[in-house]
């Protein structure tokens, strides 16, 4: 009787694990595959090999040298990182365009003798994105984001840097969102 036991129970173990694992394998495989839409990085699989980023000019009514060049670079760097895509200067297969229209700096809150306590640089960039093998991707935005800093403080060297790298990093990945991951 002792026998019967410990045999019945060692056969209901081996049919709960059997189960557990094939429950387990079914589970498994169906995430992986439902995440196949998706890659790491958020990014859609898109039908095109090559991106290219033209030079996206200052038209702000208060030029910030460098800038330009700097948010160009920031915008190739965010994609080649994000996507297995090849950067090309011309004929790319997905093409950001666009221009730098507004850098901003305004007084955000005020001290009792109504001084500026700290101000906000606000920058906003159109981009127009275009995919060749799908048109209906195609669109024209803009984008801005901001940076406040205190007033007794100049937005020069490394408060400048530090200042730039928070708002083209918001800026780049909304445009990445926007045009490669749909959100």
């Amino acid at each position: 009787d002792f026998g019967t036991n410990t045999l019945q129970k060692n056969q209901t173990i081996r049919f709960i694990m059997r189960y557990l694992i094939i429950v387990l394998s079914v589970t498994l495989s169906l995430l992986l595959n439902g995440c196949g839409v998706y890659n790491f990085t958020g990014a859609k699989p898109v039908d095109a090999k090559t991106f290219q980023v033209n030079y996206f000019q200052n038209n702000a009514p208060l030029v910030e040298p460098g800038i330009e060049r700097t948010f160009t670079l920031e915008l190739q760097d965010i994609i080649q990182s994000q996507t297995n895509l090849n950067l090309v200067s011309q004929g790319g297969e997905l093409l950001y365009e666009g221009e730098i229209t507004d850098y901003r700096i305004t007084p955000m809150t005020a001290t009792a003798d109504q001084r500026a306590a700290q101000n906000r640089l606000t920058i906003s960039v159109n981009v127009r994105f275009t995919n060749k093998n799908k048109e209906d991707d195609n669109f024209e935005k803009s984008f801005s984001f901001f940076y406040d800093f205190d007033a007794n403080q100049q937005l020069v060297g490394s408060q400048l840097s530090s200042a730039l790298d928070v708002i083209f990093e918001r800026i780049t990945q909304d445009i990445f969102n926007e045009s490669l991951a749909k959100w």
